[in-house]
């Protein structure tokens, strides 16, 4: 059974920092690329960011780009989100998702791409 498992959620202030980490188990887990995406209370869920196990390529939304960091560690299975200059509009549950290839028939930002999914890190900024 493949788990996704995030962490470190929190409360944080306007301007400050957190750091999410994904970990994934289960003896047959394989990777091609992991992503975050985050929901807030009555949105959709929203592509926050993705990398490839593989050269560890990196794609980020809009509305993150130059504040968040996603970077991986291949042996430990573990995806990490930094995220910096936080603003109360960053405020969602983030989940961890992970992909053992693109179907090709979606943008890699799309939910549809991912066939597993973690349950979930509160993060809140308060203003």
């Amino acid at each position: 059974q493949v788990q996704l498992v995030e962490s470190g959620g929190g409360l944080v202030q306007a301007g400050g920092s957190l750091r999410l980490s994904c970990a994934a188990s289960g003896r047959t887990f394989t990777w091609h690329a992991m992503a975050w995406f985050r929901q807030a209370p009555g949105k959709e869920r929203e592509f926050v960011a993705v990398i490839t196990r593989a050269g560890g390529v990196t794609y980020y939304g809009d509305s993150v780009k130059g504040r968040f960091t996603i970077s991986r560690d291949n042996a430990q299975n573990t995806v990490y989100l930094q995220m910096n200059s936080l603003k109360p509009e960053d405020t969602a549950v983030y989940y961890c998702a992970s992909t053992d290839g693109y179907s090709g028939n979606n943008h890699i930002s799309s939910r549809d791409e991912y066939d597993c999914w973690g349950q979930g890190t509160q993060v809140t900024v308060s203003s």
